[in-house]
C-alpha cells in the first residue's frame, strides 16, 4: 500500500519517496513509491501532475492499493527520488472540491436528494442531483454557499470509529468498505470524501452556477469556483462595460437598452419587409400579361419572397421562374409554368446543372449550384427564355 501524505497535509507541495517499482508503460514508465503527494484521479477529482526528480508526471492512477506515477524517464528500484507537485493546479483543485461540497450539501440536506455526478473538468465542475431545481431554488443554494464561503469555518477531515460512522449522518455515492474518510463543513456538509480540500471555507473564493439542464429526470448543474469564478466575472464586467458604452446607457441599464433596441430592429424589419413586397410587386407588375417567359435573378430574399414573386410573375407569363442567390455560392430557384409539364422539365434542369428539388404542377422549387450564365444558356437551349 501506498502511504497518501495528500490525506495527512492537502497543502504539501514536495517529498521524498522510495521506489518500489518502475516499469515501461506505453511511452514512459510507471512509478510506484512507498509514500506520495501526488493525488490520484478519482472521486471527480483529476490528478495532480508534476516532477519526480528530473522526471516529468502526466498522470497518477491507483490500482489495488497503490498509486501509479506516469513519469517520462525511469528510476531504479530503492532510489529515493524527491517529488514537486504542481501546486497552482492542486490549490485550484482544493478550492473546487470544497466549493462544490458546500454547495451539494446544502442542496441534498434542503431539498432531501441526493448528489449522484461530480466531475471536475477543465473549464468548469458539474455537479448531478437526483431532483430537478428551479432556478429559484439553485439561487438560494448559490447564496447560503456563498455565506458559508464567507463564514469562513474550519473543514475537517477525519476517520470515524465503526460505531461513531454506524450514528453519523453523512453523504456517500457508493458502498463503502474499510476506513471512511469524513469531510465535514459546519453548517453545510458531511460527506465520505478522499479528495483534496482546504483548510477554511474562506480559501474557496466565489462559488457561482453558470447553467443547468435536466439530466436523467435530475439536474446538472454546471460551477465556477474560486479564480475561474473571478476571471469569468472579470470577463463579464469587461463586456458589459463595452457593451454599456456602445448602447449610451449605464451597466444596469443595458438590458432594458437592447429591448429598446431590439424592438426599433423589430420595427425596421416590418418596414424594409413591406418596402421589398412592394418592390417585388412592382417588378412583377412591370411584366407585360400574356409574355411568353419571364426570369429574374434577385439576391438577399427570403424563400416566402421567391415563391411570391414566382407565384406573382407566373399570372403573366406561361413560364416564370425566380433565381435567388449568387455564383459561387448557388441559387434557390421557384419556376412555374403553365400548358408544360415544369414537373419533367424540373427533373431535367436538376441533372443538367447538379441541382436538387422537385414539386407538383404548375410549381417546383430547389436549390442549383451552377453559375447564372449556365443556367440562362440552359433556358435558352431549351427555348423557354430568349433572354
Amino acid at each position: 500500500m501506498t502511504r497518501r501524505l495528500y490525506e495527512e497535509d492537502a497543502y504539501r507541495r514536495e517529498f521524498e519517496g522510495r521506489v518500489k517499482r518502475c516499469v515501461p508503460a506505453g511511452d514512459g514508465w510507471e512509478v510506484v513509491l512507498d509514500q506520495t503527494a501526488f493525488y490520484p484521479e478519482g472521486g471527480g477529482q483529476p490528478c495532480d501532475l508534476g516532477q519526480l526528480g528530473e522526471a516529468e508526471v502526466s498522470d497518477v492512477q491507483e490500482r489495488e492499493g497503490e498509486i501509479f506515477h506516469r513519469c517520462s524517464s525511469p528510476f531504479g528500484q530503492g532510489t529515493v527520488v524527491h517529488g514537486r507537485i504542481d501546486w497552482g493546479r492542486r490549490l485550484t483543485h482544493m478550492r473546487e472540491h470544497s466549493g462544490e461540497h458546500i454547495l451539494s450539501g446544502i442542496i441534498c440536506r434542503t431539498h432531501g436528494c441526493s448528489n449522484v455526478g461530480f466531475h471536475m473538468g477543465k473549464e468548469c465542475v458539474t455537479v448531478d442531483f437526483s431532483v430537478l431545481l428551479t432556478p429559484e431554488q439553485i439561487r438560494e443554494a448559490e447564496r447560503a454557499a456563498n455565506d458559508k464561503v464567507l463564514e469562513n469555518v474550519e473543514i475537517t477531515a477525519t476517520y470515524p470509529g465503526a460505531e461513531e460512522l454506524e450514528a453519523l449522518e453523512y453523504r456517500s455515492k457508493k458502498a463503502l468498505e474499510g476506513p471512511v474518510r469524513i469531510v465535514t463543513i459546519p453548517g453545510a456538509d458531511v460527506c465520505a470524501c478522499c479528495g483534496t480540500h482546504v483548510r477554511r471555507t474562506g480559501e474557496v473564493g466565489p462559488i457561482k452556477v453558470i447553467g443547468s439542464e435536466k439530466f436523467k429526470g435530475g439536474s446538472r448543474l454546471q460551477l465556477l469556483i474560486g479564480e475561474k469564478a473571478l476571471a469569468d466575472y472579470g470577463e463579464r464586467f469587461e463586456s458589459i462595460q463595452k457593451i454599456s458604452a456602445l448602447l449610451s446607457a449605464k451597466p444596469g441599464e443595458t438590458a432594458l437598452a437592447v429591448e429598446k433596441l431590439q424592438r426599433a430592429e423589430n420595427e425596421l424589419k416590418l418596414a424594409l419587409g413591406a418596402l421589398k413586397m412592394r418592390l417585388l410587386e412592382e417588378k412583377a407588375e412591370s411584366v407585360p400579361e400574356k409574355t411568353a417567359c419571364s426570369v429574374i435573378f434577385e439576391q438577399g430574399l427570403t424563400p416566402v419572397d421567391v415563391r411570391r414573386l414566382a407565384d406573382r410573375l407566373a399570372k403573366r407569363a406561361a413560364f416564370a421562374a425566380v433565381f435567388n442567390g449568387c455564383d459561387g455560392e448557388g441559387y434557390q430557384y421557384v419556376m412555374c409554368a403553365s400548358g408544360k409539364d415544369i414537373v419533367a422539365f424540373g427533373r431535367e434542369f436538376n441533372q443538367a446543372l447538379q441541382g436538387r428539388g422537385g414539386g407538383r404542377e404548375p410549381m417546383i422549387q430547389g436549390y442549383v449550384g451552377a453559375v447564372r450564365e449556365e443556367i440562362q444558356d440552359y433556358l435558352q437551349r431549351k427555348g423557354v427564355w430568349n433572354g
